[in-house]
């Protein structure tokens, strides 16, 4: 597994990303148990804090919960929640930065559907 060591984003929030894409991608099922603190330590080759603080995030998101003796578990709605936050990361982010991009290149909203369409 890689988590993109070339990226400048902090590891714990590549690990977030990583855990995210697992669940939108279907990997990780609701109600599912999910790799442990250590499991995912050694796939990943970060150390045990830094996943530690991957998992708080996404428990303080209500996307995992944990389980005491047997682990990590995805809540019933974690890809509820996942599309939630990816979205609104969206609409609060990458599309502000997209607008401000079509402005400086003078990209029309016209020019920009028809080159997305066929990407869609």
């Amino acid at each position: 597994m890689d988590i993109s060591q070339q990226s400048s984003r902090p590891i714990y929030l590549r690990i977030v990303d990583y855990a995210m894409s697992n669940i939108l991608a279907g990997s990780w099922q609701p109600d599912q148990r999910i790799p442990s603190v250590r499991e995912l330590s050694v796939a990943l080759s970060v150390n045990t804090h830094t996943v530690l603080k991957a998992f708080d995030m996404l428990s303080d998101a209500e996307i995992i919960v944990s389980r005491r003796g047997m682990g990590y578990f995805l809540t019933p709605d974690a890809r509820r929640r996942v599309d939630e936050l990816r979205r609104n990361e969206f609409y609060t982010s990458t599309l502000p930065e997209l607008a401000s991009t079509l402005r400086e290149l003078g990209i029309t909203i016209d020019d920009l559907t028809e080159h997305l369409r066929p990407l869609l």
